[in-house]
Formats: C-alpha cells, sequence, structure tokens
C-alpha cells in the first residue's frame, strides 16, 4: 500500500468548502490501497467551523499537527469585519484598514500563512527521513503550503503533487488586493517555481490546466465533486418557487441583474411575488443586504447563516431551482464553484449566472443540468427564470441531468489514486 502525506492548512473543524477536497480524497484513498498521513495545524482559527465534518475522517488516520503564527489577529485591530477573509475585502476601507491591507498584501507573501513554512518544513523533514512515504502531496489556498513542498523536493529525494484548488495569481481577489510591482513580481515568480518544480500539478478546470501547462508538462484537471448518493426517488419540494444559493456571496458575486429581474418580475405579476421565495445560506456581503432592499425584495428573501453541511444538502434536495453565482472578474471563464457538484447531486435545475464559454457552463451543459446565463444577459435571465416558474406553477420544475456520476468524490480519488501509484512506482 502506498502512502501519501497531504499538507493542508484547512481541516476539520474547518467549514466551508476549502476543507472538503482533501477531507473527501482521504476518505476514500484506502479502497484504492493508498493510505493518507495528514500535516495540518494545531491551533487554527477558521472564520467557519463544522464539526460535523469529523464524521468523514477514516479511522486511525495518523493526522499530524504543528502550531502556526497568524498576523491576521493583529490586523482585526484595524479591521471591524471580525472575519473578513480575502474573498469580503472591504471596498471602503478606514486610513488603518488601508494601511493594514496594503502591509498584509505586500509584506506577507505569498500570504498570511507565511510563518508556518519553515516550522513545518523542519518538521516534516524529520518526519520523512524516519518514516516512508511515496508522494507529498501539498493543496492551496493558502499557496503558502505549496512553499513548504517546494523547500522538501529542494533538500530530499521526494515525489511531490501541488494541488492548486484555486489559481494563485489569477485567483478572483488578486486583482483587489494593493500590490506593489514588486510584490506581483514576487508571487509570479514563486507560482512559477512551484509549477516548475512540482512532478505533476492538479487543477480542477481545464483553463487552469491550459495555463499552467506552459511551466509543466503534468498538469491533470481533478474536478471536485460531491459525496452522498444521488437519489432518483420523490422528493418532497419546497411549496413555494424557491431560488437557493449556498455558499459565500461576497460583492464581486453580488448580482445585480438578478435583482433588478426579480423587482420587474414581481411587479409585473402579483402572483410571482407570492409565489416565489430566495434562499441566501451562507455568508453575504452588506452590498447584496442593501440591494435587496433597494430593490424591495425583503419580503421574498430569506437570510440563513451558516449551517452543517448535512442540513445543506437537506435545502438543495428540496429547493425548486439552485442558484449559481460566478465572481465577476477578469478570471471568471476559469472559475468552478466547488457547490455546482453537490447542485449535481441534488438533481434540481441549476440557473447559473457565469461566463457562457466558462469551464463552470461547460459542466452546467455536458451534464443537462440547467441554465447559464452570462453577466449582461439580462433579457435571457428574466426569460429563463418565467419559464422555469411556468414549469413550477404545471407541476413540471424538473431535471433530466446524465453522466454525473464522474463527479463522485469516490471517482475522483481513484483517478488521483492511479496519479499517485504512476509516479511514486
Amino acid at each position: 500500500m502506498k502512502k501519501a502525506l497531504i499538507i493542508t492548512y484547512y481541516w476539520p473543524p474547518a467549514g466551508g468548502s476549502g476543507v472538503q477536497r482533501w477531507l473527501k480524497f482521504v476518505k476514500y484513498f484506502r479502497d484504492f490501497n493508498i493510505e493518507p498521513v495528514v500535516y495540518t495545524v494545531k491551533n487554527p482559527k477558521y472564520p467557519l467551523e463544522d464539526k460535523s465534518l469529523f464524521e468523514d475522517i477514516p479511522t486511525a488516520v495518523e493526522i499530524l499537527k504543528q502550531p502556526i503564527w497568524e498576523p491576521n489577529n493583529l490586523f482585526k485591530i484595524f479591521n471591524k469585519n471580525k472575519t473578513e477573509s480575502a474573498g469580503f475585502l472591504n471596498p471602503n476601507p478606514s486610513f488603518f484598514g488601508k494601511l493594514a491591507q496594503y502591509i498584509r498584501a505586500n509584506y506577507f507573501i505569498p500570504d498570511a500563512r507565511k510563518f508556518w513554512i519553515q516550522p513545518s518544513v523542519s518538521y516534516l523533514k524529520k518526519y520523512l527521513k524516519k518514516n516512508k512515504i511515496d508522494v507529498v502531496i501539498t493543496t492551496g489556498p493558502p499557496h503558502s503550503t505549496h512553499l513548504i513542498g517546494l523547500n522538501l523536493k529542494k533538500q530530499l529525494p521526494i515525489k511531490w503533487i501541488a494541488d492548486f484548488r484555486d489559481p494563485w495569481t489569477e485567483i478572483d481577489y488578486f486583482h483587489q488586493l494593493p500590490l506593489t510591482k514588486r510584490a506581483i513580481k514576487k508571487h509570479y515568480s514563486l507560482e512559477k517555481k512551484v509549477l516548475n518544480t512540482a512532478n505533476v500539478v492538479l487543477v480542477v478546470g481545464n483553463t487552469m490546466r491550459e495555463k499552467y501547462s506552459t511551466f509543466n508538462k503534468n498538469v491533470i484537471t481533478i474536478t471536485n465533486g460531491f459525496d452522498g448518493i444521488v437519489q432518483d426517488m420523490a422528493i418532497k419540494l419546497d411549496t413555494k418557487f424557491t431560488i437557493t444559493h449556498i455558499g459565500l456571496l461576497n460583492a464581486d458575486r453580488n448580482p445585480t441583474m438578478l435583482w433588478e429581474v426579480l423587482a420587474e418580475i414581481s411587479t409585473e405579476n402579483k402572483e410571482f411575488s407570492t409565489d416565489f421565495e430566495l434562499k441566501l445560506i451562507g455568508k453575504v456581503d452588506n452590498l447584496v443586504v442593501e440591494d435587496v432592499s433597494k430593490y424591495k425584495l425583503t419580503k421574498n428573501v430569506e437570510f440563513i447563516s451558516y449551517v452543517p453541511h448535512t442540513k445543506v444538502i437537506e435545502f438543495q434536495k428540496k429547493s425548486q431551482v439552485l442558484l449559481l453565482i460566478v465572481n465577476n472578474v477578469p478570471s471568471a471563464n476559469q472559475i468552478i464553484t466547488g457547490k455546482i457538484f453537490e447542485y449535481l447531486m441534488a438533481k434540481r435545475p441549476i440557473l447559473a449566472i457565469a461566463p457562457k464559454h466558462g469551464d463552470l457552463a461547460e459542466i452546467v451543459n455536458t451534464t443537462n443540468s440547467g441554465f447559464v446565463v452570462d453577466f449582461n444577459e439580462k433579457k435571457q435571465l428574466k426569460k429563463t427564470i418565467l419559464d422555469l416558474y411556468s414549469k413550477f406553477k404545471q407541476g413540471k420544475l424538473e431535471v433530466n441531468s446524465k453522466n454525473i456520476e464522474q463527479f463522485h468524490r469516490r471517482e475522483l480519488t481513484k483517478k488521483v489514486s492511479e496519479i499517485i501509484n504512476s509516479i511514486s512506482e
């Protein structure tokens, strides 16, 4: 049985999407004769926690932990938003807020977890010399984990897989950071070193694969996925025409066009106004809340704070329509939000606001799981929502999706296991 050391910052009790990918690979690795060893942080400060995810960790898996010093606590002195993350950068920071953002962007490269790099390298060098490990895997963000792998690769004869759950310099918020030219150059330099040095680079979408293939000939797409049983049995759906969005809804995802369309339809069709309900589950930016009020949709919108993953699945399966919104940023065409795969499992119609020719649209279209409307297609969005509502009124709102089992976490783990075997022989 091959042994794989996974270096990850996010691990239960971390909640949210960042923890899911490698938690699920670890869950199924033993089915394919891979024994996982996990290295993670001892004293993390996760913005979201979901202790139910502990149930997915297989029994007797070796989990190594080392403490980390994170400067984010210092930045909170300047920032009133206690749980601000990169995806929720304050668009109107105070003077001290701007200063904190500038320092964090230019002096903590690649990210604020950089102080975990050297202690981790020292600890893992000793571990790797005493224990047989066939492959070392790093997963980012935070991309500082890749620098742990880079340093280990330079000092020890290891096989190394660098997994990019999100891109580095093309991540959706990179253009928002107040970076100096020197800092930008440093980011690109480190990214290139990681890509050039890793034995294999894993990415979640084909656009990223094409771009990273310039630096490494072994770039392989392993998408995110869903876990659980796909059920075709009858499920008691919401009695209202519910449109449900699950996950972070930050300023870049704030769908102003959607609010305009829903307001127009509600004004023109009083029955729709009575039937319609929008559920926003997860952290929501204040701009979203303000726009919901501005377009007089408050009575139709239910804001639900973070809920355990098992509860999320329930919301998905009973919703009439599942809403998916991609950040309207320069790298939008390569964004594949992890929720798309769980939406597939729910087998409810997906309404995505995203680039029509992007990676996410390809998945929606090839699985026949819903509809994709581009960022500026207001008329098309209105028509799509009215068509969905009409089918709802007729009791015929359903989706005949296909080929979705390829995205099951177990099938994806099989592919990763094959890659591990191929480079560790």
